[in-house]
Order: structure tokens, then C-alpha cells, then sequence
């Protein structure tokens, strides 16, 4: 049976479904009549959707509240022990896997080291990446206790490009770390011991950390929004959808300077190549400053920000430090003016661990240089600000893939589309082509 519209009534009734879900989870716990206004669905459907949702143990009573000269009102909220995610990010040092709930409370996490020395694209050995994830879907399964049947999928947080296939679903194209076209999904799935029905959601750590910003943090209440994510590199997330997906973008290989220095994906003059951590310490380093030998990038970014903004007031500021940091602030004024201008984004947020270790000073002094090299008007129309979410929100945000998923199917479990037959014209031309 359809509507007027074309849609079938089980996509209006997956659609309500959707509405109250989402409602209760945002905004909630809502009684049924205050969920009718804010849905826009009728005191019927209200009570229809909510019994369908009770029954199946997705939504429960949280308690009462007084109504004017009435009997007390019941609350609903979203069941959190009604499907559990896992987020994953393969970060620039570790790979990080946590198990949630659907309240994002962390039920168990498990951290696996990746090699510090070595070239990045041994760092990065994919065979080794995806046994730390195998064992540790295994680890935080068990350490949880949460049987697989009800987990709603694994969401995946990946540096570089994520294209589809078919045969393969989701391929990563990490020319930064050495992977061309590699088929995690399918690499996944033959070495996880998980059943075929989970389902893994593979996608950019920039877009995952700005779907986690936009749904909890600073991004939260804005119609548009880019999101930066900075780190050993530099990358960003387009959102013009509150509650959609945004859009991964290359920004940190957008050319600054031309025939300028050379960037880690091979090409010269990258924004990467003066602005992201690694640069930013090798540009100190070249220019006459000493990072504590041997210490990681975390580390050495502390020893640079001390030098150039010391503790004791009496102290003077490193001028080599100063002077890389103020370098590498109007490099990042300059491609944050570059996002204005292509994107006239309501907010532009940064996270990722180097963004949030350099802090609200060094954030300020990009603000001049943003303004300075954006239009006046749309820069006018645009504040610049650290995400809140903390330096692990691309592993939060990871785990929001499968939770959106099951948002928009209504919390039903996912159902093979039907296999229709070719349109007449096809099988008529493709013989005529094979003649």
C-alpha cells in the first residue's frame, strides 16, 4: 500500500518511529503529550509508536511529573541498554576501541599502541591495525559482558579518503599512510568474530569527530559548521545538516604556497605541510629548536608551547618558537578564511589533540588572521572556536554511525533491500548489443 507521496505506509510508520526516537533522545524524557507538538504527529500516532517502542524495549518509563489540575504525566526516555555501539579510532599513535551504550556512557575500552619509530607507512602495517582490531572488538566485548546480538554495528574513524565498492564496501584511500585502496571493510569482516549482521560504518576521523561535535558539543544548535580536525595532520568536516552527516574534506592538502614544502602525501605546499603537528615541530626544529630528544609528538608539542609561552612571567618567551607558532598561526588565519569564503559556515570549531593542546591563545591569534584574509562579510557572520568534546571525539564520534543508522531506520534491524527485475528495455538493448 502507498501514500498520496509515493512513500509506503511502512516508510511513514519507520518515519514516526524516527521522530519519537530521535525526540526522546535529544530533547527527552518527554511524556507522550509533549511529544505530539514537538514531532508533529498526532495524539494516535503518539500512542501507537510509543506502545510499538515499549513492546520491542526500546523506550522506558523515567519516572513522573505534575500536570496543571491533572493526573502526573509519565516520562519516556531511549532505553540505554537497548543496543550498544563500538567506536574506533585509528589515530596517528594508537588505535583506540570503545563499547557504548546508547546513553554514550563508555562500557569498556581497549588501547593498542601503534610503532613510534619507523616510517609512517610501516606505522600504519594494515595487517597489524586490523589485528589490534580484532582483539580489541574482542576485549571490549568480553570485558562488558554485551552479547553481539545487540550490537547496533562498528563505527570506524579513518585517516584518508573512504570510497564503496560492491565486492569490498567500504575502501580507504590513505595516500598519507601508505594505503591505496585498501578493503577494510571486507579485511574487517573475514578477521572480526562478529556475526554478518553487524554492520561496520567506516568513514574519515574528521567527518566522525565533527558528527560528534554537531550532535553534543560546540557545534551543537548551529545550521552550518566546519569542523577541524587537527592533529600530526589537518583535516576538516563540512556540516550544513544539525543532525546529518557532514562532508570530509581534504583541507589539509589545499596549496598554500606553491612550490613550497613538501607534504607527507607527496605534493608540495600543502597546508599539512606547514600547519599540522608534525610540520609545526620539524619547522621549530629547523629553525633552531630543541624538542626533548626522543619524546613523542604530544610531548614535544608541550616543550614547544612552554618555550614559546613560559609559566613565570618573568621569563622571556623562545623568539623561535614564538616565531614558528605565529608562522603557523597565519598559515591556519589563512585556510580558516579559505573555509569562510567557500562555505560561509555559521561556526568553524577545532579539536583534535594538537588543536586543543595550543589552546584559546594561539586559537586567538588565528582568529586575527582569519578576518584578515576572509571577506568581510561572511567572516563577520562566522566565529572560530575549540570544539568541547575533548582530544577522544573522534572515537565518540565513530560510534555515532551506527546510532545514526538506527535513528533512521526507525530502531528496526536492517532489512535486505528486494531484488526487482531489469526494465524490459534493458535485456532488449543488451541483446541487440551482444549481436
Amino acid at each position: 500500500m502507498h501514500a498520496k507521496s509515493g512513500r509506503t505506509v511502512r516508510d511513514l510508520r519507520r518515519e514516526n518511529r524516527t521522530a519519537v526516537l530521535r525526540r526522546l533522545y535529544f530533547e527527552g524524557p518527554m511524556s507522550r503529550l509533549t511529544l505530539g507538538p514537538a514531532t508533529g504527529l498526532s495524539s494516535g500516532s503518539i500512542s501507537n509508536v510509543v506502545a510499538e517502542l515499549v513492546a520491542e524495549g526500546l523506550v522506558e518509563e523515567a519516572g513522573s511529573v505534575d500536570s496543571a489540575g491533572g493526573r502526573p504525566r509519565t516520562l519516556l526516555r531511549v532505553s540505554p541498554d537497548s543496543g550498544f555501539m563500538i567506536g574506533v579510532d585509528i589515530g596517528e599513535t594508537r588505535l583506540r576501541i570503545e563499547l557504548f551504550d546508547l546513553n554514550l556512557s563508555e562500557l569498556a575500552r581497549s588501547e593498542r599502541p601503534l610503532a613510534s619509530s619507523g616510517p609512517r607507512t610501516a606505522r600504519y602495517d594494515v595487517e597489524v591495525v586490523v589485528d589490534h582490531l580484532r582483539d580489541g572488538v574482542a576485549e571490549v566485548l568480553r570485558t562488558a559482558k554485551v552479547p553481539v546480538d545487540r550490537l547496533l554495528g562498528v563505527g570506524v574513524g579513518v585517516p584518508g579518503i573512504v570510497a564503496r565498492t560492491p565486492e569490498d564496501g567500504a575502501v580507504v584511500h590513505g595516500q598519507t599512510i601508505g594505503w591505496d585502496a585498501v578493503p577494510l571493510e571486507r579485511l574487517l569482516r573475514e578477521s572480526v568474530d562478529l556475526p554478518d549482521t553487524v554492520p561496520y560504518w567506516i568513514d574519515n576521523g574528521a567527518r566522525t569527530l565533527g558528527q560528534a561535535e554537531m550532535w553534543f558539543g560546540a557545534g551543537r544548535g548551529a545550521r552550518s559548521a566546519v569542523v577541524v580536525l587537527f592533529g600530526s595532520g589537518v583535516g576538516a568536516c563540512v556540516a550544513t545538516d544539525p543532525l546529518g552527516p557532514g562532508r570530509a574534506l581534504e583541507w589539509g592538502h589545499l596549496t598554500v604556497r606553491v612550490r613550497g614544502r613538501r607534504c607527507r602525501c607527496g605534493a608540495q605546499g600543502c597546508l599539512e605541510a606547514y600547519a599540522g603537528a608534525e610540520a609545526l615541530l620539524e619547522r621549530w626544529q629547523e629553525a633552531g629548536g630543541r624538542p626533548p630528544v626522543g619524546a613523542d609528538e604530544e610531548t614535544a608539542l608541550t616543550a614547544l608551547l612552554a618555550a614559546a609561552y613560559p609559566e613565570d612571567p618573568a621569563r622571556e618567551p623562545d623568539r623561535t618558537a614564538l616565531a614558528v607558532l605565529l608562522e603557523t598561526a597565519e598559515y591556519l588565519g589563512a585556510g580558516f578564511a579559505d573555509l569562510i569564503n567557500l562555505f560561509q559556515p555559521e561556526r568553524i570549531l577545532v579539536g583534535g589533540w594538537a588543536g586543543l593542546q595550543l589552546g584559546e591563545r594561539f586559537l586567538s591569534t588565528v582568529r586575527e588572521y582569519a578576518r584578515e584574509y576572509a571577506l568581510r562579510y561572511p567572516a563577520s557572520r562566522s566565529t572560530i572556536s575549540l570544539g568541547t568534546l575533548g582530544p577522544e571525539a573522534v572515537t565518540v564520534g565513530a560510534a555515532l554511525l551506527p546510532l545514526a543508522d538506527f535513528f533512521a531506520r526507525g530502531g528496526r534491524p536492517a532489512e535486505a533491500e528486494p531484488v526487482l527485475p531489469a526494465p524490459a528495455w534493458q535485456d532488449a538493448l543488451q541483446a541487440r548489443a551482444s549481436s
